[in-house]
């Protein structure tokens, strides 16, 4: 994470300019100018590098960045890099960190980087006498599998174990299911693990007598989780006309709306995912694979319900927990390739995709508490459309100086809209 100099307690940086928050930061952080530029778009991924990525490449999507500030992870100050198109989600998630510092910030864990690779054995003869012969033949299949990567192997990953499931009813019938468990270290691991489960096919299929079909990674790593937590002092939770057990009470009820009915829960790990996505998407790392598998370990338990959780301990503070799957990796694809992936990296100071994992999960868990500290007083729009009005400005035309000036008209007005935009522009050109 980035070292003990550089700290995440940035005041004012919200409203300086443009230039001098990416002075700000060049001081704040281990970045060089080069890396610096890479981050902030100025000489980040171009058309040539993106034509390496993917097919039928004509150019680069941009997405704004920026700076989740306030973080302490385990004790370390982080600036976290954030991608993301909606407003209110990097000044939310800051806040909140700024609110858990008073409490020590967040605590997160994770568990071995352990991987499922699944095979799916169809046409066999004899299902339970199959399934008794893999589990027979787990150190052979292990061996073999242990040979795909020697460098994983020298870094201490590479296959853990073997499982063997039943599938009694599906639309084809009955069939088996072999789970290969892969540690795959500081990389995503699909690639290893996908290779590997390709290598043990025909070893299967002589052991079981039938044919491997499908053989490919889950993205619901439910043995590869994340885990954070925190404290907010009932101090730091009281604002304006709000009492801190009022906030503290608040959040608890909202959540506990999540956690009994999964239409609100729906909403309520989106808000999560916000935080969650923001940082995997910046540092080049495979986003959908982190949603599937966080809304299918959010139904477990046979029903869809929150990932988090928020509660009040002895002392009245207000603690909120958040675990979930989380699939990162710093070594391989995009996040080597993609310049600002690797720039962002940096900048949280991450040696193991461990460290980023506990990262991310923070501030998952930082974004979960601004959504419902605002839905348990003020209300979701208040500060969301203070933000988005500056978007409706910029769409209706408003240039320079009349984007702040415009959006605070609509804030005001409470018509934050495009036509209500474009009729106060005319009406000031009208009166020039």
């Amino acid at each position: 994470m980035t070292s003990p100099e550089h700290s995440s307690r940035l005041p004012g940086f919200y409203n300086l300019s443009l230039e001098a928050r990416r002075v700000m930061l060049q001081d704040q952080s281990p970045l060089t100018p080069d890396e610096l530029a890479a981050l902030t778009g100025e000489a980040g991924l171009g058309a040539d590098q993106a034509d390496h990525m993917i097919e039928n490449v004509v150019g680069a999507h941009a997405l704004p960045l920026g700076i989740a500030l306030n973080f302490v992870v385990n004790g370390r100050q982080v600036l976290v890099p954030m991608a993301i198109e909606e407003p209110s989600v990097v000044a939310g998630a800051s806040f909140m960190a700024k609110l858990a510092r008073a409490g020590g910030g967040f605590t997160a864990s994770t568990t071995p980087p352990e991987m499922i690779g699944q095979m799916q054995v169809l046409d066999v003869p004899d299902l339970q006498s199959a399934q008794q012969a893999l589990l027979a033949e787990k150190e052979r299949l292990l061996a073999e599998a242990s040979q795909v990567d020697p460098v994983l192997e020298k870094l201490g990953g590479g296959p853990r174990d073997l499982e063997v499931r039943l599938i009694e009813d599906s639309p084809i019938g009955q069939f088996l299911v072999l789970h290969l468990i892969y540690d795959v270290r500081d990389a995503m691991g699909a690639n290893a693990v996908n290779t590997a489960v390709e290598r043990l096919a025909p070893l299967v299929e002589s052991t079981t007598g039938g044919r491997v079909h499908l053989r490919i990674l889950s993205n619901l790593a439910d043995r590869r989780l994340a885990r954070a937590t925190c404290s907010i002092p009932l101090s730091e939770l009281a604002f304006e006309d709000y009492g801190g057990v009022q906030v503290r009470q608040g959040v608890i009820e909202a959540w506990a709306f999540a956690a009994a009915d999964s239409y609100r829960a729906a909403t309520h790990n989106k808000g999560i995912m916000n935080g969650v996505d923001a940082v995997v998407i910046a540092t080049g790392n495979d986003w959908r694979a982190i949603e599937a598998g966080a809304h299918a370990y959010a139904v477990k338990d046979g029903q869809y319900t929150s990932l988090s959780t928020w509660s009040e301990d002895d002392q009245g503070n207000l603690v909120g927990s958040l675990e979930m799957p989380m699939a990162v990796g710093i070594v391989g694809g995009a996040t080597k390739v993609h310049p600002s992936a690797r720039a962002a990296l940096k900048l949280m100071g991450v040696n193991t995709a461990a460290e980023l994992a506990e990262i991310i999960v923070s501030v998952g868990l930082a974004q979960n508490l601004a959504a419902l500290r605002a839905l348990a007083t003020e209300g979701i729009q208040r500060g969301h459309m203070s933000l988005h009005a500056r978007q409706v400005a910029i769409a209706a035309g408003a240039e320079g100086d009349q984007i702040a000036r415009l959006a605070e008209q609509l804030v005001d007005e409470n018509t934050v809209r495009i036509d209500r935009a474009e009729e106060i522009l005319n009406l000031w050109k009208g009166s020039k």
